[in-house]
């Protein structure tokens, strides 16, 4: 739990998925929340009443179905991956975020909603102007200055 506290503190407001083996789990409050929307069985984990902590995951191969959700919920997701196989490492698995998803930043075709426009937009103003729009599920981009 401590290399999950750490890449937790290095990650504030968002919702941590923590990978372990073949499971993406969230922990605490994240786990709370993570039942909640994903309608997912909320645990238990811990050495006793002292040391429980709220737990909740899914099978790693269906983040393509819950990160989703959990985005058009409105929580900034931390999507935290084994960085090494656990099969050849003695010890401690490293681990770190791979992806920060954000309901007003996101480029995952799973996530976007494919029958609307999902715009970004920059201004410039100054002596001179400018402004650029790029429409990220259809790829048009415009821009102007003046």
């Amino acid at each position: 739990m401590k290399q999950y506290a750490a890449i937790k503190a290095k990650h504030p407001g968002a919702l941590l998925l923590f990978r372990v083996g073949d499971f993406y789990e969230t922990f605490g409050e994240d786990a709370v929340s993570a039942s909640k929307v994903l309608d997912i069985a909320l645990a238990k984990r811990g050495n006793g009443a002292a040391s429980e902590t709220a737990l909740a995951g899914f099978p790693y191969h269906a983040l393509d179905t819950y990160l989703p959700k959990l985005v058009r919920a409105g929580y900034r997701v931390a999507v935290c991956d084994q960085l090494e196989d656990p099969k050849t490492v003695k010890g401690i698995v490293k681990r770190g975020v791979t992806e920060l998803v954000t309901p007003g930043v996101v480029f995952n075709d799973n996530v976007l909603e494919r029958r609307q426009n999902n715009f970004l937009a920059s201004l410039f103003i100054g002596k001179e102007w400018g402004i650029a729009f790029l429409d990220i599920s259809t790829g048009e981009f415009y821009c102007a200055q003046g």
